[in-house]
């Protein structure tokens, strides 16, 4: 009865967030290309729902892979760095005020993209150094690099002029906020690369979710499988925090939930993640815009409210097994 209480919940928010805003939607002229309910409702909010959705199935997907990967219920890619690494990048193409192209591609895109990739590459190398059972260590790694990528920002954020840094401000705090459909048709091309490819290895990560050991005499070449979904889920990530900046906690509270209400094998849960992670980003949403303030409120700040005690949750239920 639950799950379909929290189901319901989350499908009424998404369709009711698209009627959600300052100017009210007249269902009628919907029709009309021209009437200005139409150009609201499919220009703005309709995008920005599907952005949303998109980048929660990303950061949920992510959430579930490294934690599976690496066997250790704290590690997403927020808490190892990798979320930091794409906002340093996106950060100094802001302070170099790269705003030209390169191959249709944004500078702060891929700046953000080889900030999340460099993360990863260095968290794959000194993982090496660490022994199977030290991915408690890899965590502490990723938090170590986390605080070298905020400490590196200060820096470009004090060297910047006013702009810039009310550009680094809003940008580190995340926001959802966009116009017409090119960011929600990029994500959504890239949520569906890294859910078929998560899809595809569901019996190699249900194999290594158990043990490393284990994956060895079933042929499964531990190294080569993690560094290819890793690269795609960091494709993900530093797309993401280029376009909206970093969203914390989603992938770390995401397949958590479900594990909950479906304490069954990782391949099974896959999809259930994938689904929920992007109503549960649009459900945040929703309550953004629902606050009566002068200004909308970032998302990050939503996500970090919710997920900040659940994180803590998670060490203290861990500290006590």
């Amino acid at each position: 009865m639950i799950k379909i209480l929290i189901w319901s919940l989350l499908i009424i928010c998404f369709v009711y967030s698209a009627f959600l805003g300052a100017v009210n939607i007249n269902i009628f002229d919907l029709l009309d290309p021209n009437s200005l309910s139409y150009q609201i409702f499919f220009e703005l909010r309709v995008p920005r729902i599907l952005f949303a959705f998109f980048a929660g199935t990303i950061l949920a997907l992510s959430g579930l892979l490294f934690q599976t990967l690496f066997r250790n219920p704290l590690m997403t890619p927020y808490t190892l760095g990798i979320s930091s690494g794409a906002v340093l990048g996106a950060g100094i193409a802001i302070k170099l005020g790269l705003g030209t192209l390169f191959f249709g591609i944004a500078s702060i895109s891929l700046f953000g993209f080889f900030g999340a990739m460099l993360t990863v590459f260095l968290l794959v190398y000194l993982s090496q150094f660490l022994k199977s059972s030290q991915h408690a260590s890899l965590l502490l790694l990723g938090i170590a690099l986390s605080l070298f990528y905020t400490s590196s920002l200060m820096i470009v954020f004090y060297l910047g002029d006013p702009m810039q840094n009310d550009m680094l401000i809003r940008f580190t705090m995340g926001s959802l906020s966009i116009i017409g459909w090119n960011n929600p048709i990029l994500l959504g091309i890239i949520s569906l690369a890294l859910f078929i490819s998560v899809y595809a290895y569901r019996f190699e990560l249900q194999i290594l979710s158990i043990s490393e050991d284990q994956a060895r005499p079933n042929g499964i070449h531990s190294k080569k499988l993690t560094l290819i979904l890793l690269t795609i889920s960091s494709l993900g990530i530093g797309t993401l925090v280029s376009i909206s900046g970093p969203i914390g906690f989603i992938g770390l509270i995401v397949p958590h939930i479900i594990t909950k209400l479906y304490p069954s094998s990782v391949s099974s849960r896959i999809i259930k993640t994938a689904l929920f992670g992007g109503l549960f980003l649009v459900f945040c949403d929703t309550i953004t815009r629902s606050l009566s303030t002068q200004s909308e409120l970032p998302i990050g700040i939503v996500t970090a409210l919710i997920g900040a005690p659940f994180f803590i949750y998670l060490i203290i239920t861990k500290a006590t097994r």
